[in-house]
């Protein structure tokens, strides 16, 4: 028996599969694609034993209606469950004001984090479209971050708003702090923007070590001058640990 985890970011969708009893991150297939070719999915996930899908959506109503399209035909009798922030899951508990309110992915990536790393004081930097900056205390507890533009939209968002700056790729190596062209300016401003606020959030909690993952995360972690740990999809890893809770916590 398999249980499907689908992350739903806003630019791509990831997934894993996972044996039913495996250890949180242990998958036996895994994935990441385009909105766009979200209908692919259907030829990686078909012919395998799923008995659960849990899913994080912050993608919005249209994809979350594709998505339920698509496991629909391919089991009909299966109700995915769409995960959400919780007042406490295995073993994590959450300080937000409205602990509601808290992201579906953000909860699910310091949950990864906290199964992976129990007992330390972790900064949890998810590097997607938007970046997001949370803090787990070493005895579990969800204190709060930060969200600020993503990489990509920094990079993109000087071209767009600027006369004669030009759009710099993120798929570059990390520049030096002080750049000699324009474009190399670009990325080393917007990399150590990226690095500065998770260095300043490490330094806030105080962070025993850093988890960086996202799409972003291979330009943002060689930024970092903090104890760091680049992992491939942290939301995936907090999915797999909500799926295997125990139902009394």
């Amino acid at each position: 028996m398999t249980i499907l985890l689908v992350d739903a970011g806003n630019t791509r969708v990831k997934w894993a599969l996972a044996r039913t009893g495996a250890p949180a991150g242990e998958w036996i297939a895994d994935g990441a694609l385009e909105h766009a070719a979200l209908d692919s999915l259907a030829d990686a996930w078909r012919g395998h034993a799923v008995t659960r899908v849990l899913v994080s959506n912050v993608a919005g109503s249209a994809l979350r209606e594709r998505l339920a399209a698509l496991l629909a035909r391919l089991w009909p009798t299966l109700q995915p469950e769409w995960f959400s922030a919780q007042a406490e899951l295995a073993g994590l508990r959450n300080r937000y004001r409205n602990p509601a309110q808290l992201g579906a992915d953000r909860y699910a990536a310091a949950l990864g984090a906290h199964t992976l790393y129990p007992g330390k004081a972790l900064v949890v930097a998810t590097c997607g479209t938007a970046t997001t900056v949370d803090g787990v205390s070493a005895d579990g507890e969800f204190v709060g971050g930060m969200i600020l533009p993503g990489l990509g939209l920094m990079l993109a968002s000087l071209a767009r708003g600027t006369a004669q700056l030009p759009e710099a790729s993120a798929d570059a190596p990390l520049p030096p702090a002080f750049a000699d062209n324009t474009l190399d300016a670009i990325r080393s401003g917007c990399v150590s923007a990226q690095a500065g606020a998770i260095e300043r959030a490490c330094a806030a909690l105080p962070a025993e070590l850093c988890i960086v993952s996202g799409g972003a995360a291979p330009w943002v972690a060689p930024a970092l001058s903090v104890p760091h740990r680049m992992l491939h999809n942290i939301v995936l890893v907090g999915l797999h640990a909500a799926a295997i809770a125990p139902a009394s916590s």
